[in-house]
């Protein structure tokens, strides 16, 4: 039997055994789901080669399996945070209900992903695209909060992006005459030159999964009121099938575009590049009011996403570069974040904020991850997260010139430092309770899988040409040649390995300045004032408010950004919905079940028929 169908069936039998063995041996699910993804990922990396292919058919149809440089990247995204997650959830789901349908939903999410990282047609891609939505479904209303809302929003939009996509791939079919995604991207399907729907109708589809806005609406809940394990997942890798989506559409239509597609191209490159800067503003915004921990992060990494998506938008081989890294580096600080926030509830019994802090001597392991993580989200060097966002700032300013893009990315990456530290002081820094004193580190295997990938962060800061080589490989598979690591100023200083000479150095400059112009400024201007002017710079809080870091300490932030609060996406798909239900409910009323009134409106369709048949027959 072919590798790749081995592996999906290593996935497949584990999914079925792990909802199976809970009935015999309670508890034993979460070991076979860990078991059957390691063992698919041991195979995966050992025995797969990239450039393998599988063709096969079913129904008359063509179908291919294989694995080439770009998907491989994604491999790794998804198998390495599926094996932690899996080993961090055997703990975390301990003592919980149903354990069988949530490890075969979670085996069978993983599988969905491994099938879309294989796919080389379309219709395969569908399939695993639909068996990811579905199982994800499953598990986004395994804890039964709000079904109705959160589960029903998270389906109608991924219908609406299914939809959209099958549209595409029909049409791709009709025209091009084959289901390949290859000979799609040779034939320029992806392009504006004729068939302007065609790609639109595809970044529709990825972009619901990307969380891009205005298509976000059901990420928020649905990542913060899923387990944590899951959404460690949910977020950091299934978010990516959507990256790797837009990712082969775009790269297609700038790497094969054709003169008369500039203009076209151009419009895109705006329209996704603002969607995507106005998608990390407004996410970071609403992650700064956020007072429950799962809640911010959810926020965040909308955030997080909109910053990719922004590289993607460029087209250039510096932003696309950029939008890559960050891409690996995003799945790794927002799975270990969701899965600090869930250790935090697994032992503090909640994430909220305003009820628990001081962990930082309790769970000292949980902290170090979270503390990584948030360095790594900030941007702050010498981290991951700082080599991908300098990249980012590059690429927009030297090569796209789009320098009010940058304004409106630089605000959301500065502003990420407020719910950074919210998140750090909210659970950790704090002052000691009395209602934690109970409260003790994290399981062995749920802080195992988050230092790792904590470690990991630290890694790729200081080696990032670990993550350049097949990021490269993968730009060259889209269509981009000769893509070379040192394009950056950053790569050129540093190469693969990041100096911190001149790190340390520059944040030194910096800091001094800083300290000589603070008090150089304020030397003749010292005076004493009181606690609550130190606290809110000078804003006078109200009587009722409470400024402390756990409650109101934003709260002036909160009101200086009130207009934005106000116009919710929400009330706008709300409205949408009901304008919707009142014109079926309108045109339900055609169907009256009275043959004289069905009689009736063929005999209006025929006098229509008449009355116009010269303008809608003529030669």
């Amino acid at each position: 039997m072919n590798l790749f169908f081995i592996i999906l069936l290593i996935l497949f039998s584990s999914a079925i055994l792990a909802f199976i063995s809970n009935r015999i041996v309670r508890g034993s699910s979460g070991i076979i789901a860990f078991i059957g993804i390691t063992a698919a990922s041991i195979l995966f990396f050992t025995q797969l080669s990239i450039g393998s292919t599988y063709s096969f058919s079913l129904g008359g149809i063509q179908m291919q399996f294989g694995l080439n440089s770009f998907t491989y990247l994604f491999a790794i995204i998804v198998l390495g945070l599926g094996v932690m997650a899996s080993l961090y959830s055997i703990q975390y789901m301990k003592g919980k209900e149903r354990l069988g349908y949530f490890y075969f939903n979670f085996v069978l999410t993983i599988l969905g992903m491994v099938g879309i990282i294989f796919s080389q047609d379309f219709i395969t891609f569908f399939i695993f695209w639909e068996i990811m939505t579905w199982s994800s479904y499953l598990i986004v209303i395994y804890n039964g909060y709000s079904v109705s809302k959160v589960g029903i929003k998270y389906m109608i939009f991924s219908a609406l992006g299914a939809y959209a996509m099958l549209t595409a791939i029909v049409s791709i079919k009709g025209i091009y005459g084959s289901f390949m995604i290859k000979d799609a991207m040779a034939a320029g399907a992806f392009n504006f030159t004729d068939h302007l729907y065609i790609p639109i109708l595809l970044l529709i589809g990825f972009a619901v999964k990307a969380a891009l806005m205005p298509l976000h609406v059901w990420a928020p809940k649905a990542y913060s009121m899923s387990p944590m394990s899951f959404t460690a997942v949910f977020s950091g890798a299934m978010s990516k099938m959507g990256i790797l989506g837009m990712g082969l559409v775009l790269a297609s239509i700038y790497s094969h575009a054709s003169p008369e597609d500039s203009v076209n191209s151009l419009i895109l490159k705006q329209v996704l590049g603002w969607l995507g800067g106005i998608t990390a503003v407004m996410a970071t915004i609403y992650a700064l009011i956020q007072t429950d921990a799962k809640k911010l992060l959810a926020y965040s990494s909308i955030a997080q996403l909109g910053y990719i998506v922004v590289g993607l938008s460029t087209g250039t081989q510096l932003g696309v570069m950029a939008a890559l890294f960050l891409a690996v580096v995003h799945a790794i600080f927002k799975g270990t974040l969701f899965m600090a926030a869930g250790a935090v509830e697994k032992q503090a019994g909640t994430t909220d904020m305003t009820k628990v802090s001081g962990l930082i001597r309790k769970m000292p392991f949980t902290f170090f991850a979270s503390l990584i993580s948030i360095i790594a989200l900030a941007g702050v060097p010498p981290l991951g997260g700082f080599v991908g966002k300098w990249m980012l700032y590059e690429s927009l300013i030297t090569e796209s010139d789009s320098y009010f893009l940058v304004i409106v990315i630089f605000f959301s990456s500065t502003a990420a430092f407020l719910y950074s530290y919210r998140f750090l002081f909210g659970l950790f820094l704090g002052q000691e309770e009395k209602e934690t004193e109970h409260v003790k580190e994290a399981p062995l295997t749920m802080v195992i899988p988050m230092t790792i990938l904590a470690l990991l962060l630290i890694v790729t800061g200081l080696y990032p040409g670990i993550l350049f080589e097949p990021i490269a490989h993968g730009m060259e598979y889209l269509g981009y040649s000769n893509v070379n690591w040192d394009m950056s100023v950053l790569n050129n200083i540093w190469g693969e390995q990041t100096n911190m000479s001149y790190i340390f150095t520059s944040i030194g400059v910096v800091f001094v300045v800083v300290i000589l112009f603070i008090s150089l400024k304020g030397y003749k201007g010292t005076r004493n004032v009181g606690t609550k002017e130190i606290s809110t710079s000078g804003e006078i809080p109200l009587e009722h408010e409470n400024l402390t870091y756990q409650l109101d300490y934003y709260k002036p932030f909160e009101r200086a950004a009130a207009p934005l609060y106000k116009r919710s996406m929400n009330k706008i798909w709300n409205d949408i919905g009901n304008a919707l239900e009142a014109v079926f409910n309108f045109t339900r009323r055609i169907y009256t079940g009275n043959g004289q009134t069905y009689a009736l409106f063929v005999i209006i369709f025929l006098v229509i028929l008449l009355i116009f048949k010269d303008s809608l027959f003529a030669n």
